[in-house]
């Protein structure tokens, strides 16, 4: 039996989607697809969800966003929508997206953190720049304006006090070592989705 989802709708949740193109065909690599996508993804910025991060790479896109509607709707206005202008704008009849979007709910700072480091670097990993900052469709190239992050997500600072004690994580006292975080989300935190 598959587990209810939580809807994005009022819990203003922030979320790491990921979505591919059909037989992962690198459509991105040709600019007006790319500025497309760009159009459709921000088109809907302040009306569907806040967009803090993204990467838009030749085959698949990495977004960080926390939906205003329920995340699956938000992540339908930019597939559908894309797919919509395509075939108006491009002249396009090809299949566009697999079915279907993977997603992460991020949990606090460090996860956050986690997953912003991975969207800014993909295209370093792939030999597509030599530094997050020289990839024009990434939210690490110079310019783009982005929606802040939650409150709720912002690193508290070390310098004032809030007057509420810090809780101290259960030791393992056969393992007193903290586990250490992968360099990559794992893919089994995500889950998969059929849109």
């Amino acid at each position: 039996m598959k587990p209810t989802r939580e809807h994005a709708t009022n819990n203003l949740q922030t979320y790491f989607v990921t979505s591919e193109t059909w037989q992962r065909r690198p459509l991105f690599r040709a600019e007006p697809w790319a500025r497309l996508f760009f159009k459709t993804l921000l088109s809907y910025r302040g009306k569907a969800y806040l967009l803090h991060e993204f990467v838009l790479m030749p085959d698949h896109f990495h977004v960080l966003v926390t939906p205003s509607v329920p995340l699956e709707r938000a992540v339908q206005f930019i597939k559908g929508g894309f797919s919509y202008r395509a075939k108006k704008q491009l002249g396009s009849n090809l299949e566009i997206w697999q079915r279907g979007f993977s997603d992460h709910r991020i949990r606090d700072t460090d996860d956050l953190d986690l997953h912003v480091h991975y969207i800014h670097l993909n295209p370093v990993k792939k030999h597509l720049c030599e530094v997050p900052s020289a990839y024009p469709y990434s939210s690490a190239y110079p310019g783009w304006k982005l929606d802040p992050i939650p409150q709720w997500l912002k690193p508290v600072s070390d310098n004032h006090s809030s007057g509420t004690a810090e809780a101290v994580p259960f030791q393992n006292p056969t393992n007193p070592k903290p586990p250490q975080r992968a360099e990559i989300p794992s893919v089994s935190n995500k889950k998969e989705h059929r849109v």
